[in-house]
C-alpha cells in the first residue's frame, strides 16, 4: 500500500472499526442468548414444558410485563426475584405426559427444528421424523387472504417447489381443502378416482395432509407428507403423524413469534445463469456513505464452485465485505480497486493470465496442490450498483499445451506442418532444437529442401522419402543423419510424415514430427556388439560343457559294470544334473584290490564345469593309485588330502572311503567332510557313527579317524553324495534323518534297491548325485 494513499488508509480504518462493533454486538447477543437459554431451561424444569413451550411462555411473560426478553430471563434466573412462573398456565395439566407433549419424538429432533436456519431446513428435519420414510414433506403457512405460502419443502425438485410456492385459495387441492376446514386427509393409495385435484410430488403414492394449529386451535398452516408407494395408515401411524404435526406447529409458532424463521428464498435467476457460465463467480454490491461515495462492497453471492487463490470457498466469504475478505485489494490492481474503477466508468476489465501475477496485491496466493489447475483470466463487469468478478481454472489450452511441450522435450520430438498450397512451413520450438537452429519465422526447412541439411550418404533416402509421400497417401518414416552445429556431433533423426487431403481428395499439406533417435541408435549398436560377444561366450561354454561331459563319461562310463566279489552284490548309480546345467564333480569308484578287499568310494568335488570334472578325475585316479599301497581308509584319505593340497590348485571336496573284507565281513571306513554311509539291517535303516575328518584340500596336516562296522548277510550299505537328498532351506542333518526313515524293509537286489532309492530321493538343488549300494549275501 502506498504511504500517501489517505483514502485507502481511511477505508481500512473504517473496516476495522466496523469489525470491532460487529464483534461487540455478537458478544452481547451471545450473552443474551445464553441468559434466555438458561431461563428456558428453568421453565422446562419447573413447569414440565418442552423447549418450544418454554420459549413461548417466556415470551408471553415478557410481553405481559412490558420488559425485554433478556430482562425477563434474568428475572426468572434471579434467586431474590418473586416467582414469576406461579401463575403461568401449565399446558395439559392432569393429562398423561404422552398426551400433553406431542412433538418430534427424540429431543434432538425438536432441538434441530428449533435451530433450523429456514423453512427448507425445518421441512428436512420434519421429513426425518415421518414414519415409513416419506419421499417429500411440504410446509405451508396460511396467509390473511386464505392463500398458502410455502414455508419449506424437502424431497421436491426445484421446479416442483417453485410451482407450489404460492397456493391461491381458489385452487382446489389437498392442502387448500384442509386449510378451508376439511378434516385431515389420508390417501393410502394415491389420489382416488375420479378426483383430479393437483398434488405436489408423485400422484400415485400415499399422501397425508394435516392442519398445523396454534394451541388455541387457530389454523397456522398445513403439512403434507407423501410416499412413493401405497401405505396403510394404521391408528399408530396416524397418531404419530398427528403428534408430529402438533410439534411442528408449536415450533413454527414460537419461531414466527420471535421473527427468526422465514421461507427459504430462491437465488435470483441471474445468479443461476452466472454460476453455469463461469467456474468462480463473486457478486458484490456497493456500500456508499452519506455523500454517495463507495466505501466498500458487500459480497452478495458466491458460486458453488468458487475458489480464490487462498483456497477459500463461498462459506468462508459469506457475510463479509470485499475489503474484509481482501484487505490488501484497496490499492494497486487489487479486487477492490478494480471494482471501484469499473463501477465509476462502467467499462468492464479483463486481465488474462494467472491471478497470482495479475492480482499480486489483491489475493493471498496459496500453493496449488498436485493436479489442481491454476486460477486465471480475471473479468470484472458492472452489475447494477455493483460488480461481478469471474475467473476460472486454467484449462486445456494452457495446461495441456505446457504438458505437450514437456512431452516433446522429454521424447526429443519436434512437430512440423507444411502447406503445399501456400508454401507455409510451421515448426515447434523443439523441432528447431533438434537441428540446432534458432526458432524464428523463416528458419523452418521445407521438406523438399531437407536433403541439403543431411549427410551426403543419406541425401538419396530423404529425396526418395519426399517424392513418395504425396503419392503413397499414407504415413511414412525415414531416418537420416545431421551434424549438430553446436558440438559437431552426428545426430540420428527419424522423420514421420503423413499427407493431408482436402474434400476433393487432393493432397494440400504434409504434417509430421522429427525425433532424435541417436541414443536409441547407439544402444542398438552396443546391443549388437554385446550379442556377438554373448554368442562367442555361449559357444565357448557349450564346448567346455561338452568336453567336461565327455571327460566325466570317460572316467565313469554309464555302462560300466560294478566290481564283482564273493559274498557281495554291488550296484552303482549316477544321476546327472538336468539339461542346460553345468556338469558337477560327483564321482564314485568300486575296485577289487589285490588283497581281495573291496574298495568302495563316493566323492564330491566342489563346483561345476570343466574345473570340477578335472578335479574329480585327479581325485579318483590318485585314490586308485594310493589304494595299491595296502593302506587303510584313514591313511588313504590322508594321502589323498596331501595330493589335493600340494599337487592340485584350488580343488576342494568331500569323500567317504571304505574297505570291505569279504572273509571277515568287516567294513573299515573313513570320511573327509562327507555324509556317513547308511546301513539297512532287518528292515531298519541307520546312518553309521561319524569318524572325524575335514574336507579335502583344506589343511595339508589334517588327520582322519577310521571306524569299523561288522556286516551280516542281508545287510545293505548305501554310500551317496549330498546331491541325492539335499534341499534348499533345510538342515542336512534333518534331511538325512528323513532319508533314512524312508528306506523300506523290502528285501531286494542291490540294483533294485539302488533304482528305488534314486526314484524316491527328493532334492531341489539341481546338483548331480552318485549312489553306491552294497548288499551282503
Amino acid at each position: 500500500m502506498a504511504a500517501g494513499d489517505d483514502d485507502d488508509m481511511l477505508r481500512l480504518v473504517a473496516v476495522i472499526d466496523h469489525q470491532r462493533r460487529e464483534l461487540d454486538r455478537i458478544r452481547a447477543g451471545a450473552a443474551e442468548q445464553s441468559v434466555v437459554a438458561m431461563a428456558r431451561g428453568v421453565l422446562m424444569e419447573r413447569l414440565g414444558l418442552s423447549s418450544a413451550e418454554a420459549a413461548s411462555q417466556l415470551a408471553g411473560l415478557a410481553a405481559a410485563t412490558g420488559v425485554s426478553l433478556a430482562e425477563m430471563a434474568a428475572a426468572v434466573l434471579s434467586p431474590d426475584a418473586p416467582d414469576v412462573t406461579s401463575d403461568v398456565h401449565r399446558p395439559g395439566s392432569g393429562e398423561p405426559e404422552k398426551a400433553r407433549k406431542p412433538g418430534f419424538g427424540p429431543p434432538w429432533a425438536e432441538a434441530a427444528a428449533e435451530l433450523a436456519a429456514d423453512g427448507a431446513e425445518l421441512a428436512g428435519t420434519v421429513a426425518g421424523q415421518v414414519p415409513l420414510g416419506a419421499a417429500a414433506v411440504v410446509l405451508w403457512l396460511l396467509e390473511a387472504d386464505g392463500a398458502l405460502a410455502l414455508l419449506g419443502a424437502s424431497g421436491l425438485s426445484s421446479g416442483e417447489t417453485s410451482r407450489w410456492r404460492h397456493v391461491p385459495p381458489q385452487l382446489d387441492c389437498p392442502p387448500q381443502r384442509v386449510a378451508k376446514g376439511a378434516a385431515d386427509l389420508w390417501w393410502s393409495a394415491g389420489r382416488p378416482e375420479p378426483d383430479r385435484a393437483p398434488v405436489a410430488g408423485t400422484p400415485g403414492g400415499a399422501r397425508a395432509v394435516l392442519a398445523l394449529r396454534e394451541r388455541n386451535g387457530e389454523l397456522l398452516g398445513v403439512m403434507e407428507a407423501s410416499w412413493p408407494e401405497p401405505v396403510a395408515f394404521t391408528t399408530e401411524i396416524r397418531q404419530r403423524l398427528a403428534a408430529l404435526a402438533a410439534g411442528c406447529a408449536r415450533v413454527v409458532s414460537t419461531r414466527l413469534a420471535h421473527g427468526d424463521l422465514a421461507a427459504a428464498q430462491p437465488k435470483p435467476a441471474v445468479y443461476t445463469l452466472l454460476d453455469g457460465l463461469a467456474d468462480s463467480v463473486l457478486v458484490a454490491q456497493a456500500i456508499r456513505d452519506d455523500a454517495g461515495q463507495v466505501t466498500d462492497f458487500s459480497i452478495e453471492h458466491v458460486s458453488p464452485g468458487f475458489r480464490d487463490l487462498a483456497g477459500r470457498d463461498g462459506s468462508d466469504l459469506t457475510g463479509l465485505t470485499l475489503i474484509e475478505a481482501y484487505p490488501a485489494s484497496v490499492s494497486g490492481l487489487g479486487l477492490f480497486a478494480r471494482a471501484r474503477q469499473v463501477l465509476a466508468d462502467g467499462v468492464a476489465q479483463h486481465v488474462p493470465g494467472p491471478l497470482s501475477a495479475a492480482l499480486a496485491t489483491g489475493l493471498a496466493v496459496s500453493d496449488s496442490g498436485a493436479g489442481q489447475a491454476a486460477l486465471a483470466d480475471l473479468r470484472v463487469a458492472p452489475f447494477f450498483d455493483g460488480v461481478i468478478f469471474t475467473w476460472h481454472r486454467e484449462g486445456l489450452d494452457g495446461g495441456l499445451a505446457a504438458l505437450l511441450d514437456h512431452a516433446q522435450r522429454l521424447g526429443r520430438l519436434g512437430g512440423w506442418e507444411e502447406n503445399l498450397v501456400t508454401g507455409t512451413v510451421r515448426w515447434t520450438d523443439s523441432a528447431f532444437e533438434l537441428f540446432g537452429l534458432a526458432p524464428h519465422p523463416g528458419a523452418e526447412i521445407p521438406l523438399g529442401d531437407l536433403h541439403s541439411y543431411v549427410m551426403a550418404a543419406d541425401k538419396p533416402v530423404v529425396k526418395r522419402f519426399r517424392h513418395n509421400l504425396p503419392g503413397q497417401r499414407e504415413a511414412l518414416t525415414a531416418t537420416f543423419r545431421v551434424v549438430h552445429p553446436d558440438d559437431r556431433s552426428i545426430r540420428q533423426i527419424r522423420v514421420f510424415a503423413e499427407p493431408v487431403a482436402d474434400a476433393a481428395g487432393q493432397v494440400v499439406a504434409l504434417r509430421g514430427a522429427f525425433q532424435d533417435v541417436s541414443a536409441h541408435y547407439h544402444t542398438q549398436v552396443a546391443l549388437a556388439a554385446t550379442r556377438d560377444q554373448l554368442a562367442d561366450s555361449e559357444q565357448r561354454a557349450a564346448e567346455e560343457h561338452l568336453l567336461a561331459l565327455r571327460l566325466q563319461q570317460a572316467i565313469m562310463p554309464p555302462d560300466e559294470e560294478p566290481v564283482e566279489a564273493a559274498g557281495i552284490d554291488v550296484a552303482v548309480r549316477y544321476r546327472p544334473v538336468g539339461e542346460g546345467h553345468l556338469v558337477g564333480g560327483d564321482w564314485y569308484d568300486t575296485l577289487l584290490l589285490p588283497s581281495k578287499d573291496v574298495l568302495l568310494v563316493v566323492g564330491d568335488v566342489a563346483g561345476h564345469g570343466i574345473d570340477a570334472v578335472t578335479g574329480m578325475v585327479a581325485a579318483r585316479n590318485s585314490l586308485r593309485g594310493l589304494a595299491i599301497t595296502g593302506a587303510g581308509p584313514a591313511e588313504l584319505i590322508r594321502m589323498l588330502n596331501g595330493v589335493m593340497c600340494d599337487l592340485t590348485s584350488g580343488v576342494v571336496g568331500t569323500v567317504v572311503c571304505g574297505l570291505y573284507n569279504p572273509d571277515t565281513h568287516v567294513l573299515r571306513w573313513a570320511r573327509a567332510g562327507h555324509l556317513p554311509p547308511v546301513m539297512v539291517r532287518d528292515g531298519t535303516a541307520t546312518d553309521l557313527p561319524l569318524p572325524g575328518g575335514v574336507l579335502l584340500g583344506m589343511d595339508p596336516d589334517a588327520s582322519y579317524e577310521e571306524a569299523t562296522q561288522l556286516l551280516r548277510p542281508g545287510d545293505s550299505l548305501l554310500l551317496f553324495t549330498d546331491g541325492l537328498i539335499e534341499r534348499r532351506g533345510d538342515s542336512i542333518v534333518d534331511v538325512l534323518k528323513e532319508f533314512v526313515a524312508t528306506l523300506g524293509p523290502e528285501e531286494m537286489t542291490a540294483a533294485a534297491q539302488a533304482d528305488q532309492v534314486l526314484a524316491n530321493a527328493v532334492s531341489d538343488t539341481e546338483d548331480d548325485a552318485c549312489l553306491v549300494v552294497v548288499r551282503i549275501r
